[in-house]
């Protein structure tokens, strides 16, 4: 009991007092008041932060309105939209191609085959995802922006694609040259070229390729010529001079122009280390000086071999003087800087080339063989070409290994040249040409060639048999198609001589037997009936015909003490000589 009176006594307290109690009970209902005040404070700002919060997330995944990329607008949309707006806009052009251009030279590529692509997530970047930023929000939510595409680029397939590109896109460098023609002096400067830095210019295709490129530059190295233009000046300007006017070569009381024709055929360029120089030929001046007066040629004489008798003799060879042709260009290329334009030359002794020895020795007045057959005397102008021809031929001579060569032999077979038009067999048919007559010379020298132990290297039969000729061992001749060649089997040189009688042609080869040689014949076999056959042609010879065609076999064995070399076996098939009849065949649908 006691306790709670001193409980309801302290409680109660005097009038008047202030109650300790009562004090405390006043100071916690000011801060109370106090603290309401934050809490409602403190709520609206997390009621505001909620719905900013709220507009932040509701944002996250829209780009900002009016926001366009390359001008396709993408605003407003969500990240995945505008990414797939992206794709159907500029896809294509990734297939659309472009030109890679270094200087000239253009190349084209497809973007998609070159590893070229957009990144479209990627120029997204930015424009999406959470943020509390206040300027970011306000731009989602009202703003816009121009946007660049990106590019993504797969650097492999685009190197691979610029290697393969580069050999349209390089350029070589091309060097300058100089040359003369008709005494004037012609110059092409050298022009550099260029080579496609790969890296570079991958770099640059990466940076600059898009929707609004229609070709990029290339990144070049320069290629430098090897001789610079410097270097043709004083060549070109040393020519000009050598050619502006005639150049007098004197030698004792004679003397020689040289026109600047003359010289422009000895004259030419080199090129070296990157220098360029004028080369005058020595050979070609001292050539022009003696042709430009006969006074200077060489008075020095080969030995030789002539037909005297109609058999051969050595004509010995003579020592005489020529101009002194050494350093001779030199002399003329100084005189060229001159006002006088002239230079002088001594006389010197020479020895004959092919001394009198050396043409004894080779042993060309032993008969080797010799070979002849009749010829239609009554054919004048057929005869005209056998002796045009045989005079052509007499007094060759052919080395040891070396080929004889029937058509470089006669020369061009012209008019021009010494022949005339006479009858020829063409196609099977009897027609007319210049130099015909000219196989039977061709026979003549496959037959001494063939019967001398010669090797056969080119011959062809005509195509119906002559019989003033060996059937299976003749051969015709056809300017510019089928020539007749053997080549010298021996160890010696050999003399060919033909010539005309009044009823054969005979051809000789002198020099060194070497090979005894043995020839048979299978005589003809499977012959052929002639025809009556039409020719419309304009040049077309009617014949009577009657000769049969037929087949025929040659042998031929050379031996030389122990040595016996393959046999040589020669077939052989003659056409019938035909009935010509001249005209279309009436039989003929």
């Amino acid at each position: 009991m006691t306790s709670h009176n001193n409980a309801s006594d302290a409680a109660a307290g005097a009038p008047g007092q202030k109650s300790e109690a009562l004090g405390t009970n006043g100071d916690y209902g000011r801060g109370s008041r106090k603290k309401s005040g934050w809490i409602i404070a403190g709520a609206t700002i997390a009621l505001l932060a909620c719905g900013y919060g709220g507009a932040a997330y509701a944002l996250q995944d829209r780009v900002p309105t009016d926001a366009k990329v390359e001008g396709v607008e993408v605003g407003g949309m969500s990240r995945a939209k505008a990414v797939e707006k992206l794709q159907e806009s500029f896809d294509p052009v990734t297939e659309e191609t472009f030109a890679v251009v270094a200087g000239d030279n253009r190349g084209s590529v497809t973007p998609k085959d070159a590893g070229l692509s957009f990144d479209y997530s990627g120029t997204l970047d930015g424009l999406t995802g959470f943020t509390l930023n206040p300027v970011t929000l306000y731009q989602r939510a009202f703003g816009g922006a121009e946007l660049q595409l990106k590019n993504a680029v797969d650097t492999a397939a685009l190197e691979n694609s610029l290697k393969e590109l580069s050999g349209k896109l390089n350029q070589k460098a091309v060097e300058g040259s100089l040359s003369v023609a008709g005494a004037h002096v012609t110059y092409k400067a050298p022009v550099p070229g260029h080579q496609v830095d790969l890296e570079e210019t991958k770099d640059a295709i990466s940076q600059q390729w898009g929707t609004s490129t229609e070709e990029i530059e290339a990144v070049v190295d320069t290629l430098k010529p090897a001789t610079p233009e410097s270097a043709f000046t004083e060549a070109k300007e040393s020519a000009e001079k050598l050619l502006s006017g005639n150049i007098t070569v004197a030698a004792g009381d004679y003397s020689s122009v040289l026109t600047p024709t003359a010289l422009a055929n000895a004259t030419s360029f080199t090129t070296k280390d990157a220098e360029v120089n004028l080369v005058l030929d020595n050979t070609k001046i001292n050539n022009a000086v003696v042709a430009a007066n006969s006074k200077l040629k060489s008075t020095a004489r080969d030995a030789s071999v002539q037909f005297k008798d109609g058999e051969p003799v050595v004509v010995p060879g003579q020592v005489g003087r020529a101009i002194d042709s050494d350093g001779l260009n030199e002399k003329v290329l100084t005189a060229s800087t001159t006002s006088e334009r002239k230079t002088t030359v001594d006389f010197k002794e020479v020895k004959p080339e092919v001394t009198t020895e050396e043409v004894e020795r080779w042993g060309l007045t032993k008969k080797i063989v010799e070979f002849s057959t009749p010829y239609p005397t009554y054919d004048t102008t057929r005869t005209k070409n056998l002796v045009a021809g045989a005079k052509k031929i007499t007094g060759d001579i052919v080395q040891p290994g070396e080929v004889f060569s029937l058509s470089k032999a006669l020369g061009p077979i012209t008019k021009e040249n010494g022949y005339f038009e006479s009858g020829v067999v063409e196609d099977g048919f009897s027609s007319k040409a210049v130099g015909g007559g000219l196989s039977q010379i061709s026979t003549q020298m496959f037959n001494v060639g063939f019967l001398g132990g010669m090797d056969d290297v080119t011959h062809q039969p005509h195509s119906r048999w002559f019989d003033r000729y060996p059937a299976g061992r003749e051969a015709t001749l056809w300017s510019g198609q089928i020539d007749m060649k053997w080549r010298n089997s021996t160890d010696h040189p050999v003399l060919i001589q033909t010539f005309v009688t009044d009823s054969r042609v005979v051809s000789v080869l002198w020099g060194t037997k070497k090979w005894d040689v043995k020839v048979s014949s299978s005589g003809p076999y499977n012959q052929t009936n002639p025809k009556t056959v039409y020719n419309s042609s304009d040049k077309c010879v009617p014949e009577s015909g009657g000769q049969k065609g037929f087949t025929i076999d040659t042998t031929r064995t050379r031996t030389n003490g122990s040595t016996t070399l393959p046999k040589d076996r020669l077939r052989w098939t003659y056409q019938p000589w035909n009935k010509v009849v001249c005209g279309e065949d009436p039989n003929k649908n």
